[in-house]
């Protein structure tokens, strides 16, 4: 996978879908009977527009505006984004905590048409039945039993690719996106697919839920991966059935749910699974070697490796932003919002809220322990948490510094970070001694 790649998908998203649906359906009569945030409906008014907003800003920095839109309001109407996009802490949190009125099932979702209609895009009790098919494999217990000791093996492997790739290498495509591709396949039961294959799956279905042009090229490229990708999944589920393992697929032979809702889990969780990982890896490395005295703690104190994992995914969320429909009329911090309104929740933005988190653009792993919304909340929270915080810091944080003595950013050619609704590192080239 290379950089231009990655740039390619941080700027497509799943937020340009089809025409604006934001007043279909709605009751003018209804307009603020169902209240959110305790904000009578008297009090209410219409969301200001950020006509100044758009994509290209987005993509090379989007924390200057996120500033902004706060500062003005808590929700703003997005004419480049065709949504209305969701910035406080305390309405993003708010959105997560209350599914009835702020659906997954959004209408006309391109992530469906590229991925199928996984849990990620359904509310309970369908939500939930899918949830509970991936059963035990991504619980702390069974990483603690059974996958560490696999990402500590593919942690050697990758980190041997690095070295030889030698000072110059580029620690994203080099080390990062190998390391988490490489668990992901063993995580989910590919034993007929490679890393390499993870990542080309991974980058052109993401590419889709992101094709608002309607790019035939880019369709094609993603209809491709998600055969493949159903066709790896026929061809292990049978195997799985009298060769069980660990893996998420394995589990799912044997459980009776319809083979779309299989294929449409795998495909999201390929998707996330790799860049969520990837990403903040890649970004926990470089802040830390930009903040010396904190290197130099975490180095003295690996106990501090947690801290620095949670700090880097407040400071940059990698997966910076999801999108809801609202289901009814309602009052969301004082902004009215209407039945068939589509919004995107910029979790990025709210967890960089100077009303939570103080002096909140820093990088501050010392700083006071306060939930923070990177990996979402309520039911949709993330099921691959305690994978990524096993991965990144458990694993290859603690060894990374110590492998590669003099660990640094090549001054040479600087590191560059892209995107807002994934955003990571996209070129970090790096030397040691």
């Amino acid at each position: 996978m290379s950089a231009t790649s990655h740039q390619t998908t941080v700027q497509g998203c799943p937020v340009h879908e089809g025409a604006d649906p934001s007043r279909v359906g709605a009751d003018p009569s209804r307009v603020g009977a169902d209240v959110s945030s305790g904000t009578a409906p008297g009090e209410s008014r219409e969301a200001p527009v950020a006509d100044w907003v758009t994509l290209d800003a987005l993509h090379r920095d989007p924390f200057p505006l996120y500033r902004r839109l706060r500062e003005e309001a808590p929700v703003h109407w997005i004419p480049a984004l065709n949504r209305y996009l969701v910035t406080s802490y305390a309405a993003c949190h708010a959105i997560e905590q209350d599914e009835a009125t702020f659906s997954a099932d959004e209408r006309e979702s391109l992530m469906k048409r590229a991925m199928g209609h996984s849990m990620l895009r359904k509310d309970n009790p369908e939500h939930q039945r899918d949830r509970d098919s991936y059963g035990k494999t991504l619980r702390p217990a069974t990483i603690k039993k059974h996958w560490n000791g696999i990402f500590e093996q593919n942690y050697v492997d990758c980190l041997r690719r690095l070295k030889k790739a030698g000072p110059g290498a580029d620690f994203v495509w080099d080390f990062a996106a190998p390391y988490a591709a490489e668990n992901l396949r063993l995580v989910m039961g590919f034993q007929n697919a490679t890393e390499a294959d993870m990542q080309r799956w991974s980058q052109t279905m993401i590419d889709g839920t992101g094709n608002y042009a309607d790019d035939p090229d880019i369709w094609a490229k993603s209809e491709r991966s998600s055969a493949e990708v159903d066709a790896a999944i026929d061809e292990m589920l049978p195997y799985f059935k009298d060769h069980p393992d660990h893996s998420l697929l394995s589990g799912l032979a044997s459980l009776p749910i319809p083979l779309e809702a299989i294929r449409a889990n795998m495909k999201m969780t390929i998707g996330g699974g790799l860049n969520e990982p990837r990403d903040v890896l890649a970004t926990t490395v470089w802040a830390l070697l930009r903040e010396p005295e904190q290197l130099e703690a975490v180095v003295a104190d690996p106990s501090l490796h947690t801290a620095a994992f949670e700090e880097s995914v407040r400071w940059v969320a990698p997966i910076g932003m999801y999108p809801r429909q609202v289901a009814r009329d309602t009052v969301l911090e004082g902004i009215r919002l209407r039945r068939g309104d589509r919004v995107g929740v910029a979790i990025g933005a709210a967890n960089r809220d100077p009303a939570v988190f103080e002096d909140p653009e820093s990088f501050d792993i010392m700083r006071p322990k306060k939930p923070h919304l990177a990996f979402g909340g309520g039911v949709h929270f993330c099921a691959g948490t305690w994978v990524a915080r096993a991965q990144v810091a458990q694993i290859a944080m603690p060894r990374i510094f110590e492998d590669l003595p003099g660990l640094r950013l090549d001054e040479s050619s600087p590191a560059v970070a892209g995107g807002w609704v994934f955003r990571g590192m996209l070129e970090m080239p790096v030397a040691w001694d």
